[in-house]
C-alpha cells in the first residue's frame, strides 16, 4: 500500500475511532452531557491527535507541509474573510427567514448573547465578534487535522473534489451527536441531511483558505467564527425565539454559503493549478507525499 493511501486510512481509522469511543463512553457510559467541555474538547482535538499519530509514527512524513505557520502577513485579506464572512451570513439568514415569513428574528437577544451580562445590542455583538479569535486554537484541533492533514491528501490532484469528500468525511464524524441528545433536529434522519449539505460547504470555504493562505490558522478562525457566530446568532436570534428545526436553521444557513462557494469555485479558486504549492521550502522531495511534489497540468 502506497505511503500516501495508508496514511489516509490510518488518520480515518484513527479519527473516527477516537471521536465516537470518546461519545459513546461519556455519553452512554458515564451518562455525561455531550455540551460538558471536559466530554467536547478531548471530541475537538480527536483529528488533531490523529493527524499527529500518522504523521510522526505511521508514515513518518514530518509536519513540513501541515500548514502550522500563521502566515498573516501575505494572507490578511483571507483572514479578514475567514473573521467577517459568518457576521455577513448571519444577516442573510436573517432576512431570508423574514422575506419568507418563517421567523421574525428577536435583535433583543443581543444584549443576552453572554449569560449574566445585561448588554446593549451592539455591545453583544461587538463581544461576540472577538469570540472567534480567542477560539482559534481550540478549533485548531480539528483544523490541523481535516485540512491540515486529510484535505490535502485525499484526491489531490482536485482540491475541489478533495473539499467536498472530506466535507462529507467531517460530517460523518458528527452523525453520532445527533441521535445522542447534542442536536435538537425534530427528525434526526433529516437532520444528518441537512447538517451534511452544510458541512459539505462549509469545508470549500475552509479549503479555499487553508490552500491559499497555506495555513491551518486561517480555517480555524473560519471554523471558530461559524460556530461561534454564525451558530451562535442564528440559534438565538431564530430558532430560540420561533422554535423552527434546526434543520430548517440548516438549510437558511446553507444558502449564503452555497453563495460564497458558487464564487470560489466559478472564479476557478479551488483549480489545481491555481491553488499554491503546499510545500515549505524545507520539504524534499523524498520526505513529501507523491501528491505535493508534482501537479498535473491541468485540473481532471
Amino acid at each position: 500500500m502506497p505511503m500516501m493511501t495508508r496514511g489516509v486510512v490510518a488518520y480515518l481509522l484513527l479519527v473516527l475511532g477516537l471521536a465516537w469511543s470518546l461519545i459513546f463512553v461519556a455519553r452512554l457510559l458515564l451518562g455525561l452531557s455531550l455540551e460538558n467541555s471536559l466530554v467536547q474538547i478531548p471530541i475537538a482535538f480527536s483529528p488533531a491527535i490523529a493527524a499527529v499519530i500518522v504523521r510522526g509514527w505511521i508514515t513518518k512524513e514530518g509536519f513540513a507541509d501541515a500548514g502550522l505557520a500563521l502566515r498573516l502577513r501575505r494572507g490578511w485579506a483571507y483572514y479578514l474573510v475567514a473573521w467577517l464572512f459568518p457576521l455577513i451570513a448571519v444577516g442573510v439568514v436573517i432576512v431570508l427567514a423574514t422575506v419568507l415569513g418563517i421567523s421574525r428574528p428577536n435583535l433583543s437577544q443581543l444584549g443576552n448573547l453572554f449569560p449574566g451580562a445585561q448588554l446593549p445590542g451592539w455591545a453583544g455583538l461587538l463581544l461576540l465578534m472577538g469570540v472567534p479569535i480567542l477560539m482559534m486554537p481550540l478549533f485548531w484541533g480539528e483544523e490541523f487535522g481535516w485540512r491540515g492533514y486529510l484535505q490535502v491528501r485525499l484526491l489531490s490532484h482536485s482540491p475541489l473534489k478533495a473539499a467536498i469528500a472530506t466535507g462529507y468525511i467531517w460530517a460523518v464524524w458528527h452523525y453520532p451527536l445527533y441521535f445522542l441528545g447534542y442536536s435538537e433536529y425534530a427528525n434526526p434522519f433529516i437532520g444528518v441531511i441537512t447538517a451534511t449539505v452544510f458541512a459539505v460547504l462549509v469545508s470549500i470555504i475552509l479549503a479555499w483558505l487553508r490552500l491559499h493562505t497555506r495555513s491551518v490558522w486561517s480555517s480555524s478562525l473560519a471554523h471558530a467564527g461559524t460556530n461561534m457566530v454564525l451558530a451562535t446568532l442564528s440559534t438565538s436570534l431564530l430558532v430560540g425565539g420561533s422554535n423552527i428545526d434546526w434543520a430548517i436553521n440548516d438549510l437558511l444557513q446553507s444558502v449564503p454559503l452555497a453563495a460564497i462557494c458558487a464564487l470560489i469555485i466559478l472564479s476557478g479558486q479551488l483549480r489545481g493549478e491555481k491553488v499554491p504549492d503546499q510545500r515549505s521550502a524545507s520539504t524534499n522531495r523524498e520526505s513529501a507525499p507523491p501528491s505535493l511534489i508534482q501537479r498535473p497540468a491541468s485540473p481532471r
